[in-house]
């Protein structure tokens, strides 16, 4: 009986760590489905001087040349903080990921999606890295997962309203 006991609070202790992995507000990501095709999301997503219209955090974005890996721009959130991003994996037309450095650290947001079935399901994945990553979460991480939903239904209006 006891180690049975034993054994359901490790489970349930496991269990518990495991849902936090899953989503904090040092990683966290959403999904939305949409019937606009997988070009229509793709386009929204890479043209930066369009971010603001979709993305609620932010006051203004911009790029120059075209979206592609190694290429950089500039964001400014609502609040005016300017930060410089790179594009450090790309995927035409499924999936990139910008990083922004920050101190003793860096932010990463993924997106990508996929199609299936007359569907599109598409991703924005949001994570912290380095020895600032937990001072960060923090400080941003909850607002920015809060955004989240949002952010992702303004990208479906878009693409399916074009």
């Amino acid at each position: 009986m006891r180690s049975t006991l034993t054994l359901m609070i490790v489970l349930l202790t496991l269990n518990a760590s495991s849902q936090d992995r899953q989503a904090t507000d040092r990683h966290f990501w959403y999904t939305l489905e949409t019937s606009a095709s997988p070009d229509k999301i793709w386009r929204v997503w890479t043209d930066v001087a369009r971010w603001k219209d979709w993305d609620t955090g932010l006051k203004d974005a911009e790029m120059e040349g075209d979206f592609q890996l190694g290429q950089k721009g500039v964001i400014i959130s609502l609040e005016g903080r300017k930060s410089t991003f790179e594009v450090v994996a790309y995927a035409e037309g499924s999936s990139y990921t910008y990083k922004t450095r920050l101190p003793l650290g860096s932010l990463y947001v993924k997106r990508y999606l996929t199609s299936e079935n007359g569907k599109t399901l598409f991703t924005h994945e949001v994570w912290f890295k380095g020895l600032t990553k937990g001072i960060f979460a923090k400080a941003f991480g909850g607002k920015f997962r809060k955004m989240l939903p949002q952010v992702l239904e303004n990208v479906k209006q878009l693409a399916e309203s074009s």
